[in-house]
């Protein structure tokens, strides 16, 4: 068994938040040390959770779309690692369901990064993922090019906005979830102009991956 593969078994196994969770622990996540693109999304929901595979669901459907891969190709781990702030479903709220536990990212998400060392690509998905990448990466990124000095931006919209800041490393993406169609009407300029450059991206690290492994 390999290094990622006794840590993922670690993972699955993980029972840290089970006394606060609303189900039973059903940690999701997908990785491989080959992957060349990381989603660094949100937590499962509870369609997840049922199936035990990430992005099942329709908010899966679309982000999928808007990368332009198969499920195939997603599903590849020598591909995608699949990496949510928490792993496992933490229940409904008010207006869908509620934020990832935080425990789950203190004892797990460096641990995996760093058995992630071929990423490419980085997709922050989300307000929480964008919320939690920015107060993990800010001070690392204090030290980057002027244009990255300010570290990651503080809501959601303007990060997707602000998409070239990291580009072609990183991009910020705004949930994919049917509950969010309010924020894409409002900002019709993210299908009409940034996805078709997602694809392109996507597609380029999905032919360089496929090329280095021939």
């Amino acid at each position: 068994m390999t290094d990622a593969a006794r840590l993922l078994a670690a993972i699955r196994g993980c029972r840290l938040c089970e006394d606060v969770l609303p189900v039973e622990p059903r940690p999701v996540l997908q990785i491989h040390r080959d992957a060349r693109i990381l989603v660094a999304s949100q937590a499962p929901g509870r369609a997840v959770h049922r199936s035990g595979v990430p992005f099942d669901d329709a908010s899966g459907d679309r982000l999928r779309s808007w990368l332009g891969v198969s499920r195939q190709e997603f599903y590849d781990p020598r591909l995608f690692a699949l990496v949510p702030m928490a792993f496992c479903y933490p229940g409904a709220g008010a207006s869908g369901d509620l934020p990832p536990r935080p425990e789950c990212a203190v004892a797990w998400r460096s641990r995996v990064l760093a058995h992630l060392p071929e990423i490419d690509l980085t997709l922050v998905v989300g307000r929480y993922a964008n919320d939690n990448y920015a107060k993990s990466h800010a001070h690392d990124e204090a030290h980057d090019s002027v244009r990255e000095r300010a570290g990651p931006k503080s809501t959601l919209s303007d990060a997707v906005s602000d998409w070239r800041a990291a580009w072609p490393s990183r991009a910020v993406l705004p949930h994919p979830s049917p509950r969010n169609r309010h924020w894409l009407t409002r900002h019709p300029e993210f299908e009409q102009d940034r996805v078709p450059a997602l694809r392109r991206r996507v597609r380029a690290v999905i032919d360089a991956s496929r090329v280095r492994s021939a």
